[in-house]
């Protein structure tokens, strides 16, 4: 079965010892495309470094990157840095903004801090012509943070005509690690936003990520890992690894009652076309 990773964090310490075997594990079980999103700054400069040395002579798997500051750290970020995430953006190893987002449960940052920095995230992706990674989080039997998240995305414009001319086939955003309920999902497939499921999706509680996955257009639907975190079942507890991601893939394709390998042919097509702008024939 072919793979994507769309979310995985390589560049985070856990990795720092084994990255280039981790890389190769992930190539041997089919992953083909694997995205590093930053969290703060130095994990974006990093995640670009990665990204820029994985073209060169010897490396064993294609990575893109992604920059942006996560909502938890949001509060602690001023106009330096946050012009130094800018400059980092326009590079061409970057090929999305994030993660970003929205987080009501650990509440690290306020809440305004947050809605402020999902804002900027939001007007750089519009204006750079980049999909933006959106974390989005709220506290059990709520919705508060879901629902915020749509509502900011409608204020942005996500999908009207200023969005599609910039990014074309692009989605305006990605839901990552989906968690959430299913007229949630309904509300960003509306705005034209990508979807991608983790293995968030087998904890208590998140039961509505398999209807969810039989509604995602194939040519929005993606897979990821975001190691280290959130390992499957079968996985290591310690640590998450792209290789990890095609148990979430064989459960999305299971869901939707797929056959694996046309599954995994229309992941990679989905990964180019989000990313890459890069656009074929995807089947169901």
């Amino acid at each position: 079965m072919r793979l994507v990773d769309s979310h995985g964090h390589v560049q985070a310490e856990p990795f720092a010892h084994d990255r280039t075997d981790v890389l190769a594990a992930a190539v041997v079980v089919g992953v083909e495309r694997l995205l590093v999103p930053g969290w703060d700054l130095p994990s974006s400069s990093d995640a670009v470094e990665l990204a820029v040395a994985s073209s060169g002579e010897g490396s064993v798997l294609p990575i893109d990157a992604a920059v942006g500051i996560h909502p938890h750290v949001a509060a602690h970020v001023d106009d330096d840095t946050w012009n130094a995430v800018m400059e980092l953006a326009a590079h061409p190893a970057v090929l999305a903004l994030g993660e970003t987002g929205l987080d009501y449960d650990r509440e690290y940052s306020p809440r305004e801090a947050q809605l402020g920095n999902l804002r900027r995230h939001l007007a750089l992706g519009r204006d750079l012509g980049k999909p933006v990674i959106l974390h989005c989080r709220s506290s059990a039997g709520s919705r508060d943070a879901q629902d915020d998240l749509i509502a900011e995305l409608r204020t942005a414009g996500a999908g009207d005509a200023a969005w599609v001319a910039r990014l074309r086939v692009r989605p305006p955003a990605i839901l990552h690690s989906f968690s959430g309920p299913v007229d949630y999902a309904e509300a960003a497939l509306e705005l034209g936003l990508a979807i991608s499921f983790s293995g968030l999706v087998f904890r208590r509680g998140e039961e509505p990520s398999a209807d969810v996955a039989r509604l995602v257009p194939a040519a929005r639907l993606l897979v990821e890992t975001d190691a280290p975190y959130l390992p499957p079942p079968g996985a290591p507890r310690r640590r998450n690894e792209p290789a990890w991601v095609r148990v979430t893939a064989r459960w999305v394709a299971e869901q939707r009652g797929d056959d694996p390998d046309t599954l995994g042919a229309a992941l990679v097509a989905a990964y180019d076309a989000t990313f890459r702008g890069i656009t074929g024939e995807v089947h169901t």
